[in-house]
């Protein structure tokens, strides 16, 4: 009698475990959402840059002048082999880096990384200003003829630098932000899922944008569309590389802080507007340097436009006395 009950409780110890196995769901791998949103908010950005190149080369084919299917498709093929060009070095420059730090058991300097990432967004905020800028003439909206518009004419050098420089700044920022979460054991552990988490928001959100110009067939919509999101993405970037600088030197005073994790610039949904300037929480150099950079921009978008129609009238006013 004494063997049956042993037999017994082990039986029903063995399906007791069995059963809570099988209704137990498996560990699921760490997850940050930290790590997902800079992912998701590089890629994004990395999106916008990449998908606003692509649509300004392909409309080369509607102009006056229109390109050939040849030179489109090896301006296209330039964009990819400087972006593909520009994350390899990246990427290989962060795991060199992470590496290093973790053998020697050390962390980047936050005041040396916050000056390096400033400085890196500036120089992508020229650059994206300058696509802004040139973004009407590329379309065809600005005539061509003129010795202003023919200097603005797309080369393969601008092309590889602005899409290299950009992209390699994007992949490279993802690195940077997650070198403490590399010298972490349960930080590393959540890399690859909360980044392929990150990396699934933030194409989709720039198949959207990319989408939305894909749709726009008519030219002045879409020039109006690709300088609004340009020049956005501009102010974003010049003054959160000012911020960088900002923290690395000493912060202004916070005009305001908004509270709550739905409007913080480091959750979801609201982190995917910072690469567009936004934040919750904005410094006084913050509040400055965003509406001064708009107002720079939107400036230059006016004096261009004022020397075309100046240019163009004259240009006008010289056929017809020649002709008469």
């Amino acid at each position: 009698r004494c063997c049956c009950c042993c037999c017994w409780v082990s039986c029903r110890v063995l399906i007791f475990e069995t059963v809570f196995f099988l209704l137990t769901p498996p560990a699921m791998p760490a997850f940050l959402v930290e790590i997902s949103v800079i992912f998701a908010r590089e890629i994004l950005e990395a999106c916008v840059i990449i998908g606003n190149y692509r649509k300004v080369v392909k409309a080369q084919k509607d102009k006056e002048d229109p390109w050939e299917d040849d030179q489109v498709n090896k301006f296209l093929k330039i964009i990819w082999l400087a972006a593909a060009a520009a994350a390899t070095v990246a990427a290989v420059m962060i795991t060199a880096l992470g590496i290093g730090l973790n053998a020697a058991g050390g962390e980047l300097d936050d005041k040396v990384a916050d000056i390096i990432e400033g400085v890196s967004k500036l120089v992508a905020a020229v650059c994206i200003a300058q696509l802004s800028l040139k973004v009407p003439t590329w379309l065809g909206i600005y005539p061509k003829k003129n010795k202003i518009m023919l200097s603005e004419e797309i080369t393969r050098r601008d092309l590889w630098f602005n899409v290299a420089w950009n992209i390699w700044r994007e992949v490279a920022e993802i690195g940077a932000f997650l070198i403490p979460f590399f010298l972490n054991d349960e930080g590393a552990e959540a890399i690859p899922l909360s980044g392929i988490v990150g990396l699934l928001v933030g194409l989709f959100c720039g198949a959207l944008i990319y989408a939305v110009s894909m749709i726009l067939k008519d030219k002045r919509r879409l020039c109006i569309f690709l300088v609004v999101i340009t020049g956005w993405l501009s102010m974003g970037l010049f003054t959160g590389g000012c911020h960088e600088i900002e923290e690395a030197a000493g912060e202004t005073p916070y005009a305001w802080k908004i509270k709550g994790d739905f409007w913080s610039k480091k959750e979801f949904p609201m982190a995917l507007f910072k690469p567009f300037g936004y934040t919750n929480s904005p410094t006084i150099l913050w509040l400055v340097c965003l509406p001064v950079w708009a107002i720079i921009l939107a400036a230059l978008h006016i004096i261009k436009y004022q020397k075309v129609k100046k240019i163009s009238g004259k240009e006008a006013a010289e056929t017809d006395t020649a002709k008469v």
